[in-house]
């Protein structure tokens, strides 16, 4: 229950923070508005290790699969994506595509074993569910 309690949250937090990015786009630039996301998200992961265990940031570099240190790389891109599709689309729009495009990927990588992830087998309830997804999409776009 805590695992679904956290993912909530999770979405609901990345809903508001696309549109908190957007409105800060609007008064600056996207190169300002992204900076400032991950400088401000630096500085509460700074001031969290601090505050807790304190490991060494050296050991990032005994991962064995260096790509995976590309998440920071990745999450700026991410904002400016985010940004630029709920400036496009509207908030809500940009975030049942966002949301549909982190399914089928997940599920591809699933399929594929990729990234670490255990391989898992195709079922076919899985595939009509990203359908039902993206059915769902139309419908609520539909006027």
């Amino acid at each position: 229950m805590a695992g679904i309690i956290i993912a909530l949250v999770s979405g609901a937090l990345m809903s508001i923070q696309g549109i908190f990015n957007t409105e800060v786009t609007k008064q600056t630039s996207i190169w300002v508005a992204a900076g400032w996301v991950q400088l401000s998200a630096l500085a509460v992961c700074a001031a969290a290790w601090l505050m807790t265990g304190r490991e060494s940031i050296g050991v990032l570099w005994k991962i064995d699969h260096k790509y995976a240190l590309l998440g920071g790389v990745i999450g700026a891109f991410i904002t400016i994506t985010v940004i630029k599709g709920t400036e496009a689309l509207g908030p809500a729009r940009a975030a049942m595509l966002i949301v549909l495009a982190q399914l089928t990927v997940s599920y591809v990588a699933e399929l594929a074993g990729l990234f670490g992830v255990e391989k898992q087998p195709f079922e076919w309830r899985k595939l009509i569910g990203l359908a039902v997804a993206a059915a769902g999409i139309v419908v609520f776009k539909w006027k």
